[in-house]
């Protein structure tokens, strides 16, 4: 547990940081790393999180129906985010974009962050339901760029780096306690784990909105590019790997 917390909250921070370190203007490498972060999440909720949930969960239609809500779910999170939590740094990309609120910026990605910490809830009352190092890789692929883009747009709006550091502290707080409160809520039975269970798939739905969005935003105009294209491919390899090899 105190591995999983600390993972949680120190990718976000150093991540964010670096920022303040990295040399403007590596795009390419920036997008690539987003490419195959979004591709590993993609294949690992398709190959590991939802096959260990159907098998688990014998109400497969109530599971289905909790991915659906999920994926709905992200995209209204990303109206008020405006797709922070898949690389986005619209601050800097000069495109025509109403102006983002921090607070509610801030707000939708922790309400993202803390999801995804139940997702890594396992209680010792409960067996395990899927491999969590594998998810908690996808975790921290995902949050890594989504952090470092958060303090790209916090920086431009709020024009303080303590503000945006302290924003950035909130954000990184927020997974651990989704893990630690869901813990909480299944061992002394205020959440049952059939909910616990339904808290899965609605993250799931959040994976899948997010790695997919990534991928397809990657390639403008739908063009061809080979070489995003082998790193997806990696991605999806390395999770395969993780689920059959591993």
């Amino acid at each position: 547990m105190l591995l999983k917390l600390s993972v949680l909250f120190l990718t976000p921070l150093v991540s964010g940081l670096l920022i303040y370190l990295l040399p403007k203007g590596r795009k390419q490498s920036f997008r690539l790393l987003l490419v195959f972060a979004g591709s590993y999440l993609f294949a690992i909720t398709i190959t590991h999180i939802l096959p260990e949930l159907y098998v688990s969960h014998g109400e497969v239609h109530g599971i289905g129906v909790f991915v659906l809500l999920g994926f709905f779910l992200q995209q209204v999170l990303e109206y008020f985010s405006a797709g922070v939590e898949h690389g986005h740094i619209h601050a800097h990309e000069g495109h025509a974009h109403k102006p983002l609120s921090s607070i509610m910026l801030l707000v939708a990605l922790c309400i993202h962050a803390f999801l995804e910490g139940g997702l890594l809830a396992q209680p010792a009352t409960m067996g395990p339901v899927y491999d969590l190092n594998a998810i908690l890789l996808g975790i921290v692929l995902h949050r890594a760029p989504a952090a470092f883009a958060l303090m790209a747009v916090l920086t431009a709006q709020l024009g303080t780096r303590k503000l945006a550091t302290l924003y950035l502290l909130v954000f990184s707080v927020a997974a651990p306690v989704g893990l630690l409160i869901s813990t909480y809520f299944v061992e002394t039975s205020v959440l049952s784990e059939n909910g616990l269970m339904y808290l899965y798939a609605l993250v799931s739905g959040n994976f899948l909105h997010i790695s997919t969005t990534i991928v397809f935003e990657s390639s403008p105009d739908h063009r061809f590019n080979a070489r995003k294209l082998a790193v997806a491919m990696a991605g999806a390899a390395s999770a395969l790997a993780i689920e059959y090899v591993v």
